[in-house]
């Protein structure tokens, strides 16, 4: 029995008297009732009435949903969706047993487009309502954790009801699940539905109850729970000395009520179940003596084999349901740049992995689907610092699983889940995500850093595949990484002052008047102060990220890397001049010498683009992928003498050298997801940061002029993992570096200087022989790098960072005898505002924060240097006037 409605007022969905077809979706639907006043639908189904569990039901408006779900106090989780076709919506609101975008069976990918011009009604937010509390986990300070119900959407699915990440521009909230833990909103936790157990709700479907919640992240426990590690040589409490019980801050009381769940509903297990019962008991017991801060090996302790054991036993009463379903979305009210999630972790034999899509970034949605209990974890293609994570957790286990092995999306690595490089990249996680945990260093004083992670027990597994409890994550990585840590003062001159200034993109500054973040900052080189910061609230300037100059220093130009554009301002006052629309996500600019044309890579596009001098204008693009598939240019450089570009892909592991008067592009292979390039200052070779390959790639743009003991060769990987063993650790003082960015060479060719992540450390590397000869600390979040002049001769490399507030000054040569084996940090400098900066604007967060791109003027690079004229080429010595021709002097 089905009718068809037709309505043509704004609140209705009208469809075709004939066959029920609606015009704005072409969908056929079944008009299923009016009993509570609005109408609502169904696709291609008989009828149902409006309780049914087991229904996809539509109706005209989000409106029309919220009256009906009031009227009716329907309990079941429903949740908003927009479908689209031909860029029209409709609603569409699912109940308990909502179909997954991809089929159960299925583990691809499906997009849903959204169009940037699309009606604002079009754009909000689902939201998916559940039977249960969803909470909000915010540090108050470093022991304490609150919990409150989180508005906007559930972070916590079960079986086919959703995790949705919005993938916004805000700090810490890159991949929003909706969950704030403590003060990381790029976490969410699903459980592994399993019928006939507590949450598995009977078909999979069963929403966790508030206290679930509570049990799996110890968000109602976490004071007593955190900070538990005060130094090196302090004692650190056992287990049973927290003040809370066992069974809560191990999840125990989580298990067993999944056991006496399948207990009670199957007779056939209940001897099973008894015994699990008792062994969870003594489990407790046993390692209540156990210090807090140390991993437990279950395959040494007898109880920890017996309970595994019957643990296992009972999931043959309790089979696994659907997969979990992960939905990207990449709204553009809410992300002004397109969007490339892709996979960096997920558990061995999880199907549709590593998933990663060729199609390349989007405004939208796209859902996945998560078939095994374990860690999976996402970063953005286009800004991979942006991140989020799912643990998707077996009810059956002691902890919070992480799966036995786990896939790292680098070097092809399955590793067991309690790998070196798994414990690292998780560390990583949480201090990046977490603003509370960023570095801030106070000028002339010793600060303490102690980040802080989520007290929960974790589930792992060694090489040998045995089982290995962390019981406390927070109090395991304050041993491991040492926290807390002194932080020394954030200011100290170099011996030597540097010449002219330093421009860093503050990328993170939170200002008043501002829905987007970030801003550039003027240090004066020669008295290391904080003059000017442009923060543009006038044109809510989103993301700078990289900057460059003029060849007379009028101008500043600022690309807005979250945006379409690139900004102008009088570099002398901060004054804003224009905007020029490039195309989405332009990351890095150049300025060609010679003719000062201004060149722009599309970081979410195929293109690089040029402008004329002063950025007035596009004048020609040039695409950077002869085959058209979509390739992602970032870091780009450009020679000394603006004939050739190179741009380091990040979708296709590859880098494009582009000749600038034909325009023809020849394809270069790299390491995996190259960031940043750099050329050697004769234009002989260039050099590419594979942040995901652990290496660089040295790559000749004529001929053969990469060293590799002594032969020259065409291209060769410099390996940033030769003493890392990603299981156990690197080996004691030896260089090691992961997830470079920025690479520059200084502009005499001695060196070359690289940002690493991972490892918080800068490599020095020879360009004669192409080795690394030497690591450097840098701070949390190592990202930018440039070259300034010294005075009286020589370089400092200028270093900035994402997650603390302060810049690094290197000497490659500090007594300029050419060997750069004696490189050395000689200085530091916050970026906070003083009482003397001047600015456009009131910053009002994270002031300092968010170091990327650095631009030093005057510009001392082979090209540029020669073009310093009046009182900037008084400013240098005729060697660094003349870079690589000293003979000139």
């Amino acid at each position: 029995m089905t009718r068809c409605a037709r309505d043509s007022s704004a609140e209705r969905i009208a469809c075709h008297r004939m066959g029920n077809i609606c015009p704005k979706c072409a969908t056929r639907f079944h008009l299923i009732g009016e009993t509570c006043g609005e109408r609502a639908f169904t696709r291609d189904l008989p009828f149902f009435p409006f309780a049914v569990d087991h229904a996809v039901l539509y109706f005209p408006s989000f409106d029309s949903f919220e009256r009906c779900r009031r009227k009716t106090a329907r309990p079941e989780p429903l949740a908003f969706r927009l479908e689209r076709s031909a860029d029209r919506a409709c609603a569409e609101f699912s109940g308990r047993a909502r179909r997954s975008p991809t089929a159960p069976g299925s583990h691809g990918t499906e997009r849903k487009f959204m169009s940037a011009e699309s009606p604002p009604g079009s754009r909000k937010r689902r939201r998916v309502f559940k039977t249960s509390v969803s909470l909000v986990i915010a540090a108050a300070s470093a022991g304490t954790a609150a919990a409150v119900p989180a508005q906007a959407q559930t972070p916590v699915g079960v079986g086919p009801l959703p995790i949705t990440f919005d993938i916004k521009d805000d700090n810490g909230k890159w991949y929003d699940s909706g969950l704030n833990l403590f003060g990381s909103q790029s976490l969410a936790i699903a459980e592994l539905p399993r019928l006939g157990t507590v949450t598995g709700g009977g078909a999979g479907g069963g929403a966790l109850s508030a206290n679930q919640v509570q049990s799996l992240t110890n968000s109602n426990i976490a004071a007593p729970l955190t900070g538990l590690v005060k130094g090196a040589t302090s004692p650190v409490p056992k287990l049973g000395e927290t003040g809370v019980s066992l069974l809560d801050s191990l999840n125990l009381d989580s298990t067993l009520a999944s056991v006496r769940s399948i207990g009670t509903s199957q007779p056939e297990a209940k001897a099973d179940a008894a015994k699990a019962e008792g062994l969870i008991g003594e489990f407790s017991r046993q390692v209540a003596s156990m210090p807090a801060d140390q991993p437990i090996n279950l395959a040494e302790l007898p109880v920890g084999v017996d309970l595994q054991g019957v643990l296992n036993d009972l999931q043959r009463f309790a089979l696994k349901g659907p997969p979990v379903t992960v939905n990207f979305r990449v709204d553009p009210a809410k992300s002004e740049g397109l969007r490339d999630p892709f996979a960096l972790i997920a558990p061995e034999g999880a199907k549709g992995y590593p998933f990663d899509d060729a199609k390349g970034g989007f405004f939208g949605e796209q859902s996945i689907q998560l078939t095994e209990p374990g860690l999976y974890a996402f970063a953005d293609r286009i800004s991979p610092y942006m991140l989020g994570a799912v643990v998707v957790d077996d009810p059956l286990t002691i902890g919070l699983d992480f799966g036995k092995n786990l896939q790292v999306n680098s070097h092809g690595l399955t590793v067991p889940s309690n790998a070196d490089i798994v414990q690292r990249l998780v560390n990583t996680f949480f201090n990046i995500t977490n603003p509370n945990n960023w570095q801030r260093f106070k000028p002339g004083e010793e600060t303490t850093w102690n980040p802080i992670q989520p007290p929960a027990p974790i589930l792992q597994y060694d090489a040998a595949g045995k089982p290995v409890l962390i019981p406390n994550l927070d109090a395991y990585f304050d041993k491991k990484f040492m926290y807390p840590k002194t932080l020394k003062p954030g200011d100290k001159a170099p011996p030597t002052p540097g010449v002219g200034e330093v421009w860093i993109d503050t990328e993170m500054e939170e200002w008043a008047g501002k829905n987007k973040v970030g801003s550039a900052t003027k240090i004066n080189a020669e008295n290391w102060s904080v003059e000017r910061k442009i923060g543009a609230p006038g044109i809510d300037m989103n993301n700078p990220h990289n900057m460059w100059t003029d060849k007379n220093y009028k101008y500043l130009y600022q690309s807005e890397w979250f945006d379409d554009k690139v900004d102008v301002f009088d570099r002398e006052t901060g004054r804003f001049i224009r905007q020029t629309q490039v195309g989405h996500n332009p990351a890095h600019v150049m300025t060609k010498p010679g003719t000062d044309e201004l060149v722009v890579g599309l970081n979410a596009g195929n293109e690089i683009v040029e402008l004329a001098p002063g950025g007035t204008h596009v004048t020609r693009r040039i695409t950077v992928s002869p085959s058209g598939e979509i390739r992602h240019p970032h870091a780009h450089w450009t020679s000394a003498d603006g004939k050739t570009v190179i741009t380091p892909n990040t979708l296709t592991n590859n880098a494009s050298v582009v000749d600038m008067e034909s325009g023809k592009v020849r394809t270069e292979q790299t390491g995996q997801l190259p960031i940043a390039t750099s050329m050697t200052p004769d234009n002989a070779k260039a050099y590419t940061a594979d942040f995901l390959g652990q290496s660089i790639t040295c790559i000749s743009l004529a001929e053969n002029a990469c060293d590799k003991d002594g032969e020259k060769v065409h291209s060769k990987p410099i390996d940033l993992w030769e003493n890392y063993n990603p299981l156990t650790g690197p080996k004691q003082g030896k260089p090691f570096g992961g997830l470079m960015i920025q690479l520059p060479v200084s502009p005499d060719g001695k060196a070359l200087l690289g940002a690493n992540v991972l490892s918080t450390t800068v490599s020095v590397v020879d360009p004669k022989t192409d080795k690394v000869v030497k690591d450097l600390p840098c701070t949390a979040g190592c990202h930018g790098i440039n070259f300034g002049a010294k005075q009286g001769g020589g370089y400092y490399g200028y270093v900035s960072n994402k997650f603390s507030n302060v810049i690094q000054i290197i000497d490659v040569d500090p007594n300029g005898d050419g060997n750069i084996e004696d490189a050395a940090v000689v200085g530091q400098k916050t970026m906070d505002a003083t009482a003397e900066t001047k600015m456009d604007g009131t910053i009002t967060g994270q002031s300092g924060m968010g170091g990327q791109g650095v631009l030093p003027v005057p510009l001392v690079y082979n090209g540029w240097a020669q073009q310093n004229q009046g009182k900037w080429r008084e400013m240098l010595t005729c060697e660094q006037l003349n870079p690589i021709t000293p003979g000139a002097c």
